[in-house]
């Protein structure tokens, strides 16, 4: 006898007014709901997968009933409608949740009060109604009106991206980039997703064409493909690439004809949006339009620049040198003297070296030369610490290259240009490897056409995040003049850091010492054995709760910093974060947003430059505090408070451990670095080079010798295509 078919009930319906919301994912749109339902006495659990829904709206749901093994009856709903509420009790409800940036539940009783059912018309269509209520003048009321809007059209676009099958989590990025149109613009040309919104990639925007009926083999889609491609290709580093190479690795990741690319390229060529150049014995290059054109005015900029006449040619450059010896107390090596000379007879100046090797004090003297003479001096960086340390050393004030050229949010660029430069006669500029070419002709198109530039790095650290790499391609052009430092002054000769760092960049292994006997003085650098990637972690939690603190009376929080090669694994960043914020900050009010759980006392990174907020990419900070009601988060970044909205939180990354990119730029007391095999194709000589040249005080690498001799051993660095040198030459 055949066994009784069995199938699932027939689809129900659920109705009632959102009490409370238990859990949303912004990434998945799952949703936990609890219901004031009709005709059940009891708040009913209403799960599915849904746009932002807020307590005091009315849904109405169409599932099944079932009973989860933990949580007991849930009604699983397959399809949700969601409409603002009428009764009273949920339009207040509604209102207070924190939907609309500025309205809390005070505000929302008052709004409730003063118009009854009719709030949503008033703020909608009669908001000069609102200044009637005490509390709300003209901003505030300005403030509702826009955040209503808003809250709107980002609703619509969280219902679109949920129905095309993908997260909604960045649907506030959307509405900020299209506005009320956004939706047309998508489903006209879903890859501007990719191209416009940081966070979408082009997988998502793929997928969103798929489903609005852009064919696989389109032409829409072979050439958001192709320039999608280059742009992953300029987060590498690289400013081009070699045509054949880019349609070949087009073609693979979209899974269509390499004729269909090629023809895309060919396009993208004709149309402006490529350019194509051939230089002598080069396969040709294929570059996006603005960093080829960004590449050939820097290196025209450069070119007029060391033509020009030095504003302190006529000094007498023996005389200066002794009497800026005498007045810094120090006697120049044959280098450093070289330096200060060329920087009074050239208008363009490159200073390299490694640790140790006198960096500092070479600009403490050409900057007292400088003031001297009662020329104008500016000192700048491309990192807010970076500037701060260069202040700190050449006891004069810096800024951020970005903070100096001065963004100008109305036309959505920097106030000094070529047409407004800068104001000084001698422009410093520090951590130069750091330097991508957009960011390098920034500074130097907005140069005075009569001052000098001096450019001050250690080519041998990585190159920068952003395409080029300009520090070595101006060293390799011999277009600039260039000083090596390479004496190691003996009082830095004495830091194993500065010694290993050497040793490191020479290809020799670093000395590691003997454990100090009971009593003496402490090494600054060190090395500590784990076999296993859980072992490694397990040593570094040790090392940041009790040997550190203990042993040399350093703040975990605030003076060690993990550096790690990757952002995953399990000694990738993102688990380190996950594992040190428990460690260290355990408890405190706090969000989760974006995959990531965010709690107040953390660290964090921004991720972004953010011209608006004044905040810029590697700039770290503390949650100061979370504010709920407002939907804000307060984070403090060298005392100053800079608030972000909840949709805004993609903006930073916990920051208890970073990259070794990441880490550019900045100097921290104590760095802990792992070095595992787990990273054994980002075990590079100038990545460890890099990460031990980051600590002030104390090195500890983490890991197994065996790691340490594969990248010291690997002194090939990942060629980037860029071609400043071709174009300087």
């Amino acid at each position: 006898m055949p066994a009784p078919q069995t199938s699932d009930p027939p689809p129900e319906s659920l109705a009632g007014m959102v009490e409370r919301v238990t859990f949303h994912s912004a990434e998945t749109g799952f949703t936990v709901l609890r219901v004031k339902a009709r005709g059940h006495r009891d708040l009913a659990t209403v799960v599915g997968r849904a746009p932002e829904i807020s307590p005091g709206e009315w849904i109405e749901a169409r599932g099944r009933w079932g009973v989860d093994p933990k949580h007991g009856p849930q009604f699983k709903a397959e399809h949700f409608e969601i409409t603002k509420p009428d009764s009273i009790e949920g339009i207040e409800k509604y209102l207070g949740s924190g939907l609309i940036h500025g309205v809390g539940p005070v505000c929302a009783g008052k709004l409730v009060k003063a118009f009854g059912r009719e709030v949503f018309d008033v703020i909608d269509r009669r908001s000069a109604l609102l200044l009637t209520v005490e509390g709300i003048g003209p901003t505030r009321r300005d403030r509702i009106k826009a955040a209503w809007s808003e809250q709107k059209v980002v609703r619509e676009i969280m219902t679109f991206l949920l129905s095309h099958g993908v997260s909604t989590a960045r649907a506030f990025r959307i509405y900020r980039a299209y506005g009320e149109k956004a939706i047309e613009r998508v489903r006209l040309d879903p890859y501007c997703l990719a191209r416009d919104i940081v966070g979408i990639g082009f997988k998502t925007a793929d997928a969103i064409a798929e489903r609005v009926g852009i064919a696989r083999d389109s032409p829409l889609r072979a050439d958001a493909g192709v320039e999608h491609t280059l742009l992953e290709l300029t987060g590498q580093g690289h400013c081009a690439f070699p045509r054949g190479a880019l349609v070949e690795r087009a073609a693979q990741a979209l899974q269509i004809e390499e004729s269909a690319i090629a023809a895309a390229v060919a396009r993208g060529i004709e149309q402006g949006r490529l350019v194509e150049r051939t230089w002598p014995g080069e396969e040709p290059l294929v570059y996006l339009a603005p960093i080829d054109f960004t590449e050939g005015e820097l290196a025209r900029l450069l070119r007029r620049l060391a033509a020009g006449q030095a504003p302190l040619a006529d000094v007498d450059a023996g005389r200066a040198l002794a009497w800026v010896e005498d007045r810094i107390g120090l006697t120049l090596d044959p280098a450093q003297r070289e330096a200060v000379a060329q920087a009074l007879r050239a208008k363009a100046l490159i200073v390299t070296g490694g640790p140790g090797t006198g960096k500092t004090t070479l600009v403490r003297a050409i900057v007292a030369i400088y003031r001297a003479k009662k020329r104008r001096v500016v000192l700048c960086a491309p990192t807010g610490r970076a500037a701060k340390r260069l202040s700190e050393s050449a006891r004069l004030t810096a800024k951020t290259i970005h903070r100096l050229l001065a963004f100008d949010p109305k036309t959505g660029d920097f106030k000094h240009n070529a047409a407004h430069p800068l104001a000084g006669d001698l422009f410093v500029a520090d951590e130069a490897s750091m330097l991508d070419v957009t960011l390098a002709y920034q500074l130097v198109r907005a140069l005075p056409p009569a001052a000098t530039l001096v450019l001050v790095g250690d080519v041998d650290q990585l190159p920068s995040v952003g395409p080029g790499a300009v520090l070595r391609d101006l060293i390799d052009s011999g277009a600039l003049p260039v000083v090596r430092l390479q004496h190691v002054f003996r009082q830095a000769a004495q830091s194993l850091i500065v010694a290993n760092a050497h040793r490191i960049n020479a290809g020799a292994l670093p000395e590691i010492p003997p454990p100090s006997a009971p009593g003496a003085a402490p090494a600054d650098f060190y090395f500590v054995p784990a076999e296993t990637p859980e072992e490694a972690v397990a040593r570094i939690l040790r090392l940041l709760r009790e040997a550190i603190p203990r042993r040399f009376r350093l703040d975990p929080f605030e003076s060690a910093q993990v550096l790690t090669p990757m952002q995953r694994g399990e000694l990738g960043a993102r688990n380190l974060n996950r594992v040190l914020q428990d460690a260290l900050n355990p408890r405190g009010a706090e969000i989760e947003r974006f995959g990531v759980r965010f709690r107040e006392g953390d660290k964090v990174m921004q991720m972004q430059n953010n011209y608006d907020k004044d905040v810029f990419n590697g700039d770290i900070g503390r949650i100061a505090r979370i504010e709920e009601e407002r939907r804000e988060v307060a984070v403090v970044f060298d005392g100053r408070r800079v608030d972000y909205r909840f949709e805004e939180l993609d903006e930073l990354a916990l920051s208890y451990a970073v990259t070794v990119h990441k880490s550019q730029g900045s100097e921290y007391p104590c760095v802990i670095v792992p070095v595992h095999t787990q990273h054994f194709i980002m075990l590079k000589r100038n990545l460890l080079y890099t990460a031990v040249t980051r600590g002030r005080r104390l090195v500890v690498l983490v890991g197994t010798r065996k790691a340490i001799a594969i990248a010291v051993r690997s002194a090939e660095a990942v060629a980037r295509f860029t071609t400043l040198r071709l174009r300087l030459e």
